[in-house]
């Protein structure tokens, strides 16, 4: 995804420094908020990128990447069969984890669909899977207790009323010119295909009961031949989803912007946890891989460590802010061997540390951030909540801290950990530490608040 991610951020950045003025609809500040309460309580979900690009096993974007027409890619649609799919498993995973809601891709750019769409062959149910795969994933997801979310995308490479634009796997070799762009576009009708889009999301919003979550992906009206708004018919289609699912949370990707309530969340995507420090105070999930890629890609090896999926999950709920982690099944259904590693590691350490991670936010300004620390919040149980980056050694200072604790602990068992003022400053507090640290990557300290 990296010409998508480069479009994402800049708008992003943009955005962010825009001030909307213009509204869809009538929902106040205090009812978005109620609405979006268990979203922002959760802090951590699942992303799932899974479809025909799990075969080629090369990156979802395999067919623009390799210019791979209709006809070449056929042969993953004729061969798909994924036998060892089994959503309980997934689902199970994923709380296991410690995430509380999902997102799977029912369509990707690649236009084939997980779901019994009537609008379309190109589906799961004529394949070798012969059933409807998105039913699947939600009644497993729901059965666990978790929120369930669908992506869509709104670029479609496969539908022949698609335009061919500087993305499309069909657009001509090199730089083609006005001319050549209205040549291979011929016949090919935007009007027709924002209608099966409008279709399609109406299925999804209407056939699976409620759905929480709505990532629809993506727009770039900046790129030349691009889309955004007007070729997605993205206010009418934002007010249909709105009327179908009223309680839905929706992405920023339509290209709605200057709408203060044309999105729900920014989408920082693949960005570094220093980065995620722009978002503070906004109302934002960061979008992030185990590694390089969405899809399944078998050959790929830059996957995330430990540490740093924790530090992006710490980083991100320290500023405020949602992580939604990706995982990309194999075309056989089952998570890749080093993605169910990573879930297990997150598992151990979300078990014992939890508490500091679920309804908690940025700390207040009034708490000094120690250092090779981050800090979390929970500002209704009065908990704060300090990340050890790096173990100290035999002691943390916390500085400025003298009268603004009652008591300390490790989150992970509940061990009391002794404090006094640092004899060298009184107004910094001295927690004393046990020599060996704990059996956590990143172990946490809990502060009870007066």
């Amino acid at each position: 995804m990296p010409t998508k991610l480069k479009i994402i951020a800049l708008f992003s950045l943009l955005w962010l420094g825009a001030a909307a003025q213009k509204h869809i609809g009538t929902e106040t500040t205090e009812q978005k908020q109620k609405r979006m309460q268990w979203w922002t309580d959760s802090r951590f979900g699942m992303f799932i990128h899974w479809g025909l690009y799990s075969l080629p096993a090369r990156h979802e974007w395999v067919r623009n990447y390799e210019h791979i027409t209709n006809e070449q890619y056929q042969k993953y649609f004729d061969v798909y069969n994924p036998d060892l799919f089994n959503p309980k498993a997934w689902a199970k995973e994923a709380k296991a984890a410690g995430m509380k809601y999902a997102v799977l891709t029912t369509k990707h750019h690649e236009g084939f669909c997980l779901f019994d769409s009537k609008y379309t062959d190109y589906k799961a149910t004529n394949t070798g899977a012969k059933r409807d795969l998105v039913r699947e994933y939600v009644d497993a997801y729901r059965a666990e207790g978790l929120k369930v979310g669908f992506y869509y995308s709104l670029i479609d490479w496969h539908h022949p009323d698609f335009p061919i634009d500087d993305l499309h796997p069909h657009r001509p070799a090199g730089d083609f010119d006005s001319a050549t762009y209205a040549k291979v576009n011929k016949g090919r009708d935007i009007a027709k295909y924002r209608q099966y889009l409008k279709n399609q999301v109406r299925e999804l919003l209407t056939n699976y009961g409620k759905i929480d979550i709505l990532w629809l992906d993506f727009s770039y009206p900046g790129d030349r031949y691009g889309k955004g708004r007007e070729q997605w018919g993205s206010v009418e289609l934002l007010k249909m989803i709105r009327e179908l699912q009223p309680g839905i949370i929706v992405d920023d990707r339509l290209d709605l912007k200057e709408y203060t309530d044309g999105y729900d969340f920014v989408t920082p995507e693949q960005v570094s946890p220093k980065e995620l420090e722009a978002y503070k105070g906004k109302t934002w999930e960061t979008c992030q891989t185990f590694s390089g890629s969405w899809g399944y890609y078998r050959d790929e090896n830059t996957w995330k460590t430990h540490r740093q999926l924790l530090e992006l999950l710490i980083t991100s709920v320290s500023n405020g802010g949602n992580l939604i982690l990706n995982v990309g099944p194999t075309a056989r259904g089952e998570f890749d061997y080093r993605a169910t590693n990573a879930l297990d590691s997150l598992a151990y350490w979300m078990h014992g540390n939890n508490k500091a991670i679920y309804n908690c936010t940025y700390a207040p300004a009034v708490y000094t951030t120690p250092a090779n620390t981050l800090l979390t919040y929970n500002a209704a149980a009065k908990r704060l909540y300090v990340h050890l980056l790096q173990y100290p050694n035999g002691k943390l200072v916390l500085p400025g801290y003298a009268g603004k604790i009652k008591y300390a602990q490790f989150l992970h068992d509940d061990s009391e950990l002794l404090f006094k003022p640092d004899e060298a400053n009184p107004a910094d507090l001295v927690v004393t530490l046990p020599e060996r640290k704990p059996n956590y990557e990143i172990p946490v300290v809990e502060l009870v608040l007066p």
